[in-house]
C-alpha cells in the first residue's frame, strides 16, 4: 500500500464501505442485513472485538489485518443503522474521536508539555475528569457493563482508586484472596457463586496491581489449555485409543507429553 493515513486513498475506501453498509440496507439489499437493529448487531461488534484481539495476541499480521477490517465494518454498519434512524452518521463519528483524541493530546496539538509517558497518563485522567464534570455521572458509570468479567473488574478497580478507594499494594490484595478464598472454602451451595465472584475480583485486583492483565493472562491460559489438549487428541488418535477409553494415568502421561513440547512459560 502507498496511501498515507488521511490521504485519497483512505478516503475512498472509507466512503465505499460506507457506500456498502447502505446498499446492503437499501430496499432491494440483503434481507438479513435489513433485519438487523443496533441491539441485534452489538453481538456482531463485540464478537469481532474479540476475535480481532485474538489475532493481535496471536502474531499474524494476515489475521490481524482481516479481523480488524471486520470491526471496523461492524462500526460503520452501526453507523448506518443510526443514520438511519436519524441519530449520527460516520462523518460525525469521525469527527467527534478526531477532536476527542486532540483534545486529550494538548502535548502533541497544543502548548502543553509532556517529558514521559507516565505524565502523559496522568494528564489524559485529569481531561478525562474535567470532561465528566462537564457531563455528570458516577465514577464507576462509564465502565461497560458489557466488558469481560475479568478485564471490567480491573477498571472498576482502577476507578476506584482514583479516589483513594484501594489496597496500598499487591501484598494487600494478596492477603485479601487468603481471605476470600477461606470464605470460598467454608461456603454452603447457596453462597459459593457469590464467594467465587469475590475471589476471582481479588484476583483482578492483584493482577492490576502488579501491572498484569487479568484478561489477557487467561486468554493465554484458554490457548495453551487448548495447544495441550489439541496435542494429546493427537498422540491419542496415534495410538489408536480414544482419549475417554484410556485410563485417567495414561491421560496425564499424554498431558505431561504435550506440556514438554512446548517452551518453558518463562522462555516465552
Amino acid at each position: 500500500m502507498t496511501d498515507k493515513p488521511g490521504g485519497d486513498g483512505l478516503g475512498h475506501a472509507l466512503e465505499a464501505l460506507a457506500e456498502l453498509a447502505a446498499r446492503l440496507r437499501a430496499p432491494d439489499g440483503c434481507p438479513w442485513d435489513r433485519e438487523q437493529t443496533p441491539v441485534s448487531a452489538a453481538a456482531y461488534l463485540l464478537e469481532e472485538a474479540y476475535e480481532a484481539t485474538e489475532a493481535i495476541e496471536s502474531g499474524s499480521t494476515e489475521e490481524v489485518r482481516g479481523e480488524l477490517g471486520d470491526l471496523l465494518f461492524q462500526v460503520v454498519f452501526q453507523a448506518q443503522l443510526f443514520a438511519e434512524a436519524g441519530g449520527f452518521d460516520l462523518t460525525e463519528v469521525i469527527e467527534e474521536v478526531r477532536a476527542k483524541m486532540v483534545r486529550r493530546h494538548p502535548h502533541v496539538f497544543g502548548e502543553a508539555e509532556a517529558k514521559d509517558a507516565g505524565e502523559v497518563k496522568q494528564r489524559w485522567s485529569e481531561i478525562k475528569r474535567q470532561e465528566r464534570r462537564d457531563h455528570p455521572q458516577g465514577l464507576l458509570d462509564s465502565v461497560p457493563l458489557g466488558a469481560p468479567a475479568l478485564l471490567r473488574a480491573q477498571r472498576l478497580g482502577s476507578r476506584a482508586a482514583k479516589v483513594g478507594f484501594d489496597w496500598d499494594d499487591a501484598a494487600g490484595v494478596w492477603a485479601k484472596i487468603g481471605e476470600e478464598t477461606a470464605e470460598l472454602a467454608a461456603a454452603g451451595p447457596e453462597s459459593e457463586q457469590a464467594e467465587l465472584g469475590d475471589v476471582l475480583f481479588s484476583w483482578a485486583q492483584w493482577a492490576r496491581h502488579r501491572g498484569l492483565g487479568a484478561e489477557a493472562a487467561l486468554r493465554e491460559a484458554n490457548r495453551r489449555f487448548t495447544r495441550r489438549f489439541e496435542a494429546m487428541e493427537a498422540m491419542a488418535a496415534r495410538l489408536g485409543v480414544a482419549l475417554e477409553d484410556m485410563s485417567p494415568d495414561k491421560r496425564e502421561e499424554l498431558w505431561a507429553a504435550a506440556k514438554a513440547q512446548e517452551a518453558p512459560l518463562s522462555e516465552k
